[in-house]
C-alpha cells in the first residue's frame, strides 16, 4: 500500500483539476441568475479557464524542468487555491473570470505537467501503466462526478462550497507532499519568452475567434464589434491566430538552429505514437467538453431540472467511465493501444446516435441514462491508452515537456469544444427558430421581422418562459406568442441535436488519426 501513496495524491490533483469544469457546466443556469448574465458569458468563462491552461501549459512544464517537478507541484497548488478561495467569494462575474478562469488556470499549468512526470516517476513498467489508468478514470470521475457534487451543493446549498472545499482539499495534498518521490530537475535553461508570448497569442486568437462566431457570425455580420470587408471577423481572426502559430514554429525552429532551448522541440512530432496520441487526446476533450456544454442546457433549459437533478442524470457517465478507464491495464494485456482506441470511438459514435434518440420534449430517463452509460463507457476506453501512449513514446528525460504537450491538448481540445460545440448550438438555434416562424402560418410578418431583429443583435440559450415573456412585452396577440414559443421550443430541440451531430461527426473524423497509434501491445518495460 505505501507505493500507492504518491498515487493517492497525485490523483487527488488530478481530480481536483477536472473538477471544476464539470461543476461550472451543471451549475450554468445558477450562475446566470446569480450573475445576471447570459449563457454565453458562462461559456467564455469556462473556456478562458481551459484556454489559460492550453495556452501556458508547455510553460508550466519547463517551469517544473528548471526548479524541480515536487516544487512545482507544491507551487501550482498553492496558486490553485488561492484561486479556489478567491472564486468561492466573487461579487461579480469579472471576480469569477480571474479567479477561476486565471489563477487557478495558471496553477494548473504548473500542477499538471508535473504530475504526468511525477508519476512516471514513480512507477516502473505495469505499475506505471496501472497508474496512468488510474489517472485517467479519475479525470473521468472529476468530470462525471462534478456535475452530481456540484448538482447537489449548488441545488441544496451554495456551488461557492464547492470551491472552499478545493481549498481544504489543497491544504491536505500539501501537508502529504513528501509520499511523493522527487524527480531530478534539468539543468536550468533561459525560457523562451518568444516562443511563450506567440504560442498563447496564437492559440488565443483561434479559441476566441471560434468562440465569438455564435455572436458575430461566421461570415455574414450579426452582431459584431467591426467587420473586415463587410464579412465577419470570425474568420479573419482564426486566421490571425494560425498566422502567429506559423511564426511560432518558426521561431522555435530558429532557436533550435541557435544552439537555444525551445519552449517546444519541434522534432518531437516526428514521433507517431506521440502525434497520434496528442491528436486524440484534443479530439476526446473536444467532444467530451462539448457534449457536457450542451446536455446541462437540455437538462435545465429545455427538461426545466436543477443542478442536482442534473447531476443525476449524468451518474452513469462517471460509473462507466471509471471502471472502463480503469480497466486499461487489463485490456492492455489483451489488445493493442489502436484497437482499444478505435473500439471507444466506435462507443462514442453509438452514444452519440443513441443520444440524438433521447432529445425529445419529454425525456426518457431509462433510455437517457443508458446513452450516458455507454458515452462513459467509450471516453473510458480512450482515458484508459491515450496518457500511457503519449508518455511510453518518448524516454525519461522528455517526459515533463511531454507531459505539457499532453495536457495542452487536452485543454485546447476542451476549449474548442465549449467553443465550438456551444457556437454551433447557438447558429443551429438561429437557424432553425428562424425556419420555424417563416413557414407558420401563425406567425404575422411583423411578428417576424421583430423577432429577425432580435436574432440579429444576438440571441442566447434561453428557457421558453423568457421568450414567452419577451413575446408578451412586445404586445403580440395571445395566438401568436403560443406560435413563437412553440416554434422556439422546436427550434431549441433541433440546434441540440445538431450540436451532438457535429460532436458525433468530430469522433468520426478522429478515425484517420488512430492510424499511427501503437499496433502491438505495449509491454511490461514500456516507458522505462
Amino acid at each position: 500500500m505505501k507505493r500507492w501513496r504518491a498515487l493517492i495524491v497525485l490523483g487527488t490533483a488530478q481530480f481536483l483539476m477536472v473538477l471544476d469544469t464539470s461543476v461550472m457546466n451543471v451549475s450554468i443556469s445558477t450562475l446566470v441568475e446569480d450573475f445576471r448574465t447570459e449563457v454565453t458569458a458562462i461559456q467564455a468563462v469556462i473556456t478562458l479557464y481551459t484556454l489559460i491552461m492550453a495556452a501556458f501549459m508547455i510553460t508550466g512544464g519547463k517551469l517544473g524542468d528548471a526548479f524541480g517537478r515536487r516544487r512545482a507541484f507544491a507551487v501550482g497548488l498553492v496558486v490553485y487555491g488561492v484561486g479556489s478561495a478567491l472564486t468561492s467569494l466573487a461579487p461579480s462575474l469579472w471576480v469569477l473570470a480571474l479567479g477561476w478562469s486565471v489563477i487557478e488556470g495558471l496553477g494548473a499549468t504548473l500542477v499538471l505537467p508535473a504530475l504526468a512526470a511525477l508519476v512516471a516517476g514513480a512507477y516502473r513498467g505495469r505499475e506505471r501503466a496501472v497508474a496512468y489508468g488510474v489517472i485517467g478514470g479519475l479525470a473521468g470521475a472529476g468530470i462525471a462526478v462534478g456535475p452530481l457534487l456540484g448538482g447537489w451543493v449548488t441545488t441544496y446549498l451554495t456551488w461557492r462550497l464547492v470551491f472552499a472545499g478545493e481549498v481544504v482539499l489543497v491544504i491536505a495534498m500539501l501537508c502529504v507532499l513528501r509520499w511523493i518521490p522527487d524527480v531530478p530537475r534539468e539543468p536550468r535553461t533561459p525560457l523562451d519568452k518568444g516562443g511563450v508570448v506567440l504560442s498563447a497569442a496564437g492559440l488565443a486568437l483561434v479559441v476566441l475567434g471560434v468562440l465569438q462566431s455564435s455572436s458575430w457570425g461566421w461570415l455574414k455580420p450579426r452582431n459584431p464589434p467591426f467587420t473586415v470587408l463587410g464579412f465577419s471577423p470570425t474568420v479573419f481572426v482564426i486566421a490571425a491566430g494560425g498566422v502567429v502559430l506559423w511564426l511560432f514554429c518558426s521561431w522555435e525552429r530558429r532557436q533550435s538552429a541557435r544552439g537555444r532551448e525551445p519552449l517546444v522541440r519541434l522534432s518531437l512530432f516526428a514521433l507517431p505514437p506521440l502525434r497520434s496520441g496528442l491528436t486524440m487526446l484534443l479530439c476526446q476533450n473536444l467532444v467530451l467538453l462539448g457534449l457536457f456544454f450542451i446536455i446541462p442546457l437540455y437538462l435545465q433549459v429545455v427538461q426545466g431540472l436543477d443542478a442536482f437533478q442534473t447531476g443525476l442524470r449524468l451518474l452513469p457517465v462517471s460509473v462507466t467511465m471509471l471502471l472502463s478507464a480503469m480497466a486499461g491495464p487489463l485490456l492492455g494485456r489483451i489488445a493493442a493501444p489502436r484497437t482499444v482506441v478505435r473500439s471507444g470511438l466506435l462507443v462514442l459514435v453509438v452514444a452519440a446516435v443513441w443520444l440524438l434518440a433521447t432529445i425529445e420534449p419529454e425525456i426518457d430517463s431509462l433510455s437517457f441514462g443508458l446513452a450516458m452509460a455507454v458515452l462513459g463507457l467509450g471516453m473510458g476506453l480512450l482515458a484508459s491508452q491515450l496518457g500511457n501512449v503519449v508518455q511510453s513514446s518518448v524516454g525519461e528525460a522528455e517526459r515533463s515537456e511531454v507531459g505539457g504537450l499532453q495536457y495542452s491538448a487536452q485543454n485546447l481540445g476542451s476549449s474548442l469544444g465549449t467553443a465550438l460545440i456551444g457556437s454551433l448550438l447557438i447558429g443551429a438555434l438561429v437557424h432553425a427558430f428562424t425556419t420555424q416562424i417563416e413557414g407558420n402560418p401563425k406567425v404575422s410578418d411583423a411578428a417576424r421581422q421583430q423577432a429577425g431583429i432580435t436574432m440579429e443583435a444576438g440571441v442566447s440559450f434561453v428557457g421558453t418562459d423568457q421568450v414567452r415573456t419577451a413575446a408578451e412585452r412586445a404586445a403580440l396577440p395571445p395566438s401568436e406568442v403560443d406560435a413563437i414559443v412553440d416554434s422556439y421550443a422546436a427550434a431549441q430541440l433541433d440546434a441540440l441535436k445538431a450540436a451532438v451531430l457535429a460532436a458525433a461527426a468530430v469522433t468520426l473524423g478522429a478515425f484517420p488519426f488512430t492510424r499511427r497509434l501503437p499496433a502491438e501491445r505495449l509491454s511490461r518495460e514500456a516507458g522505462r
